[in-house]
């Protein structure tokens, strides 16, 4: 690896870099983008160190954010730590999950509408899984239960 961010030769990217590129911006999974920052962390050109800089800069998830930065820093980049987001990630995000309650059959279980949640948004379920983490059931749960009643 070399430390001159100019040479950005195709020879000196990673071979799957198209696929780790597609696999950072895939807004379905975060454990992808996850995955690809940490192996585009270990290539230091212009092009890999761009797109680790727009991941720390655009991405929702926190862990994916951060991951970035960490890779940044290993490249010596200067970078700011990012912060974590407070409040909803998704405007209107109680309408979004009031609206996919209200489709399913009165007396439904929580794990239904998690499913119907997965199924009709991924883009918010994951978000929010990767946001959340271990604690993304309970807090999916809590929401489920106090959302309005048909």
């Amino acid at each position: 690896m070399t430390n001159n961010h100019d040479i950005g030769a195709v020879n000196e990217l990673p071979e799957n870099f198209e696929e780790l590129k597609r696999a950072a911006n895939r807004s379905s999974s975060w454990r992808d983008r996850l995955n690809a920052v940490n192996e585009l962390g270990n290539w230091d050109t212009t092009p890999t160190i761009k797109l680790l800089q727009n991941v720390l800069k655009n991405d929702q998830v926190f862990q994916v954010r951060e991951a970035a930065y960490r890779k940044l820093k290993q490249l010596d980049e200067d970078v700011q730590m990012p912060i974590q987001n407070k409040g909803d990630l998704f405007k209107g995000l109680n309408k979004i999950l009031l609206r996919i309650k209200k489709s399913l059959p009165e007396g439904h279980t929580f794990e239904q509408f998690k499913e119907k949640l997965q199924k009709t948004r991924l883009d918010i379920y994951d978000t929010y899984e990767g946001d959340k983490d271990a604690e993304f059931d309970s807090w999916l749960h809590g929401i489920w239960e106090t959302l309005g009643r048909k």
